[in-house]
């Protein structure tokens, strides 16, 4: 492969990764809505730890765990600020 068809499938992979971010954005407000019927709070640093676990469990690299656990760190901080946006902060 020369560099253009390594970019081509770069901007195809970021393609598909914004669209799960913003899958997955959905998805977290739909449980913020849940949360604040429940009245349960957005920060659960319970799951965030399981999903951590599960995501470093399930890494085959090149990236190190570390960066995998950076990554949806970020993911989930954008996640929850979104949640306590629409829900009004719990």
């Amino acid at each position: 492969m020369d560099i253009d068809a390594i970019r081509e499938e770069i901007n195809r992979l970021d393609d598909e990764l914004l669209k799960i971010f913003n899958q997955r954005a959905g998805l977290a407000l739909q449980i913020g809505e849940i949360k604040k019927e429940k009245g349960l709070p957005v920060y659960d640093p319970e799951r965030e730890k399981r999903i951590f676990l599960r995501m470093k469990s399930l890494n085959s690299g090149p990236l190190e765990d570390d960066a995998i656990v950076r990554l949806f760190e970020r993911v989930i901080d954008e996640s929850r600020r979104l949640e306590r946006i629409r829900t009004k902060g719990l």
